[in-house]
Formats: structure tokens, C-alpha cells, sequence
């Protein structure tokens, strides 16, 4: 094997570096020309060695800009193709069909498709931060936005694990877990969609008006408050609108997709 020209690199990167690095990318979107999407992003000028890609699927990019930001860049591939960062995690024995916190996800035949970083999992899920995706269905992907995915989607082709100085959080029965801190989750998990069709009553549908407001799109003349109500409801059909959802998509009812983009703190 030849040597890894970034094994030099000081790591100082960790899981939760990686992730603030991402997540504050969300809502960012490529350029246009002429109304359509160009895959002109910031991230292909700002990688080293990466420049070439400018103009060309940015999902593999995003992520080596994210490793790079996050000081994790001797920890990932850096590169502009999903193939060769599967490649790259399978030559150190560091690949799983598990997922993890912090690892690289790849999608499709070979892994060879589509690519991104997983924040959080669930015994059916993965909770992902992507570039060059969107959340209305379309092929085409126009920005880097949060993605929720069936853990056993025949899609989800693996995940390379990071090297963190301090292990990594996996569901890989096989491999070596670090030392758990016990916490409660940061997060409200998505209470399911029929939940809010039963107008519930509870400190989560408060908790969810308050990062409503924080996304300026609330609605409320008072509150918010713990009932559900049909406030609530336009007031979410315009964050789904602004996260990147159309026509009749934005109607105001949660979904796995939208909520995790909200991420409403657990209460």
C-alpha cells in the first residue's frame, strides 16, 4: 500500500467536530445558470487539489471540505469520487455495513453513486448531512441538506469509519466501541405522523413552535404552546418550504425528513 500523502497531518478531528462542521452547512446551495442548477459550490476551490472539481457532482468534495474544516482531513478521503473513497476506507479495514457516528455513508452500486456523513442512527434509520442532494425527490441534487434513510434501504451500499483518536459509536456487533458517556438525546426523536393528525397536547409540540420561531417562520400570535393547532401546522408548512419543499409536499404534516432538519431539542 502507498503511503497516505495526509498521514502527517496533527488529527485533532472527533466525531462531533465533524458533525458541527457539516451541520452548519445545511441550507447552503450551489449556483445557477439560466434558472437551473450548476453544481458551482464553494467547497471544490476551497480543498486542495480538489479545484478540478468545480462544476462536477460535489457530494464527495463536500465531505473532504467538511474532514478538512474539521481538522478529521487525514481521517477521510480526499477526494471527488464516491469509488475511490470506498476503496480508501476498504485498504485500512475500515469499512462496515453498519453505520456510525461520524462515518461516511455511500449509496448505490458499488458505493459508487452518492456519498455523505452520518450524525445519528436508530435501530431502523440513519440521520445523514449530504451535498449535492435535496429533499423533494428530484435526481437532481442543489444543495447540502439533513436526509433520513431506512438503515436497510437496498440503496445504502456501506459506511467508512473514521480513525478518531477516540474510537467511533457503531452498530458494527464486531467492532471495538468506545467507552459510552451516558446522556439523554439532544434531539426529539420523530414521534411518527399520525401522532400530530390525534392534535396532541405535549411539552414536544412547544418545543417544536420554539425552533419554529428560531427559523422565522412561525406564525403564532401567542405562544407557542403545547397543543397542537392549526397554527402550528401553516407555521410548519413554511419551514418545509423553506428547506426546499414543493407544492403540495409542504402541507404542514411532519415527516421523518423535515423533522430531523428542524431538530427540535429533546424534552
Amino acid at each position: 500500500m502507498s503511503a497516505d500523502p495526509l498521514s502527517a497531518q496533527t488529527v485533532q478531528g472527533d466525531p462531533d467536530a465533524v458533525m458541527r462542521t457539516a451541520a452548519g452547512q445545511v441550507g447552503v446551495h450551489e449556483g445557477r445558470d439560466h434558472g437551473d442548477w450548476n453544481n458551482i459550490q464553494r467547497y471544490s476551490d476551497e480543498v486542495p487539489g480538489l479545484e478540478w472539481s468545480q462544476g462536477q457532482p460535489w457530494c464527495a468534495t463536500f465531505v473532504s471540505w467538511v474532514a478538512l474544516r474539521a481538522g478529521a482531513a487525514a481521517l477521510f478521503p480526499r477526494t471527488a469520487s464516491c469509488a475511490t473513497g470506498v476503496a480508501w476506507f476498504k485498504e485500512r479495514g475500515r469499512f462496515s455495513e453498519y453505520p456510525a457516528v461520524g462515518a461516511q455513508v455511500f449509496y448505490g452500486v458499488g458505493g459508487s453513486e452518492h456519498t455523505g456523513v452520518v450524525e445519528r442512527f436508530d435501530a431502523t434509520r440513519i440521520y445523514t448531512i449530504e451535498g449535492n442532494t435535496n429533499v423533494n425527490g428530484s435526481a437532481e441534487g442543489d444543495g447540502v441538506y439533513r436526509r433520513v434513510r431506512e438503515r436497510t434501504s437496498p440503496r445504502v451500499y456501506g459506511y467508512g469509519y473514521p480513525k478518531y483518536p477516540g474510537g467511533i459509536a457503531s452498530a458494527d456487533p464486531a467492532w471495538p466501541r468506545p467507552t459510552p458517556t451516558p446522556h439523554p438525546p439532544a434531539l426529539e426523536p420523530f414521534p411518527g405522523a399520525q401522532w400530530f393528525h390525534t392534535a396532541p397536547h405535549s411539552p414536544v409540540i412547544t418545543a417544536m413552535g420554539r425552533r419554529l420561531v428560531a427559523e422565522g417562520v412561525a406564525l403564532y400570535s401567542q405562544g407557542p404552546g403545547p397543543q397542537w393547532t392549526d397554527t402550528d401546522r401553516r407555521s410548519y408548512a413554511k419551514f418545509q418550504l423553506k428547506i426546499g419543499y414543493r407544492g403540495s409536499d409542504a402541507d404542514g404534516w411532519p415527516g421523518p425528513v423535515s423533522w430531523a432538519n428542524l431538530r427540535v431539542p429533546n424534552t
